[in-house]
């Protein structure tokens, strides 16, 4: 995976301006894309420690500006006996902080009253912020995940698109994450509440809403992906995507998934690089398996990564350059060259050469890396 550049002076300048100033149309695709965007959960403090914490700095601010009354006692004048101890700065501390006070302790001197306008009234704030914190945690959630989800969308860039999470899909993502694919680089796109919840709960980012339309798409941020998974239930569908997908982004490499053989022309048509058909690719193994179960059970040992064998695609290396494909380390079984695939043993491929790719058979992790 291409390393993940650092947010820009120009991405953080936009995420503070949104927090304090945002036209009524970004207002608008911010508060749509809220409610259309799943972020993964995040770990949250039990219920509990929140209450006791809240409690505990309650407590700081109390001990804080009683001392604070109790150094500057002499200012302050008790309207039972002129005096004010340790105690009566508690009790001036409290009902202050809590309430506006009763009078019958005050500050005489200059020096305690601007004491009280500069440091105890903004504690007294804080102190009352604190108390109704849970409200104010309420009222702030959707600010937070508006947020949230605008910087998601300032740094996402080179990302890998994965419409539909259902079997093929979450199967996708498994080869996805095997192949060193973090998590924060998957968005998943899904019509149904129910397939979003379950990615978010596996930690990736999905969006809910109908892939076949642009703007569900955008929220994704398919303009700035480098790769799009598209496996839908239906071939219609499917088309319809793909369409839409090559429309907002030219370069991306797109692979679809189909049912019928008779579908993958259109998709080609459609701005499809790859077309898998489940039926066939099934059926074709199926055959295998009772033919040869051996060769089905080593073609699903390539097929699952980490399990044994790694059927995997990489760059030919400086010392492999002008060397034949059985010379090199791995098992070479395929050379592309130029978008053409050679067979291993094709004599066009007898020397290898810069810029070619090389499809290996080996047990080793190859790190793949997103252009």
């Amino acid at each position: 995976m291409r390393a993940e550049k650092p947010p820009t002076k120009a991405g953080r300048l936009s995420i503070l301006r949104s927090l304090w100033y945002r036209s009524r149309s970004e207002a608008r695709d911010d508060d749509e894309a809220g409610r259309a965007i799943t972020m993964p959960a995040q770990a949250s403090v039990p219920p509990l420690q929140q209450v006791l914490r809240r409690l505990a700095m309650a407590l700081l601010v109390l001990i804080v500006t009683t001392l604070l009354v109790w150094f500057d006692r002499a200012g302050y004048s008790d309207n039972a006996d002129g005096k004010v101890d340790f105690l009566d700065a508690a009790y001036y501390t409290t009902v202050t902080l809590s309430t506006t006070g009763y009078g019958d302790i005050a500050p005489v001197s200059d020096g305690a009253r601007l004491t009280n306008i500069f440091i105890i009234t903004p504690l007294r704030v804080l102190f009352l912020i604190i108390l109704v914190g849970t409200t104010l945690e309420v009222l702030t959630e959707r600010t937070r995940q508006q947020v949230r989800v605008h910087r998601w969308r300032s740094r996402m860039r080179n990302h890998v698109i994965v419409v539909g999470y259902g079997t093929k899909g979450r199967h996708a993502i498994e080869t996805l994450r095997g192949q060193g694919i973090p998590k924060e680089k998957i968005v998943v796109v899904d019509p149904q509440q129910k397939a979003v919840d379950a990615a978010s709960a596996d930690g990736l980012v999905a969006v809910l809403g109908d892939a076949t339309r642009s703007r569900t798409l955008l929220k994704a941020e398919l303009q700035a992906a480098a790769r799009v998974i598209i496996a839908p239930q239906r071939d219609d569908t499917a088309t319809l995507v793909t369409l839409t997908a090559r429309q907002l982004n030219k370069r991306a490499a797109i692979v679809v998934a189909v049912r019928e053989d008779e579908n993958v022309p259109l998709l080609k048509q459609s701005g499809a690089d790859t077309v898998v058909t489940s039926s066939s690719s099934a059926g074709r193994l199926l055959g295998v398996s009772m033919a040869s179960p051996h060769v089905a059970d080593t073609l699903e040992d390539l097929m699952t990564r980490g399990s044994g064998l790694n059927l995997t695609e990489r760059s030919v290396t400086k010392g492999e350059v002008g060397r034949s494909p059985r010379e090199c380390t791995d098992l070479v079984v395929a050379v592309v060259r130029r978008k053409k695939m050679l067979d291993y043993a094709d004599p066009e491929c007898a020397q290898l050469q810069f810029g070619d790719q090389l499809i290996t058979i080996s047990r080793e992790q190859t790190d793949f890396s997103v252009d």
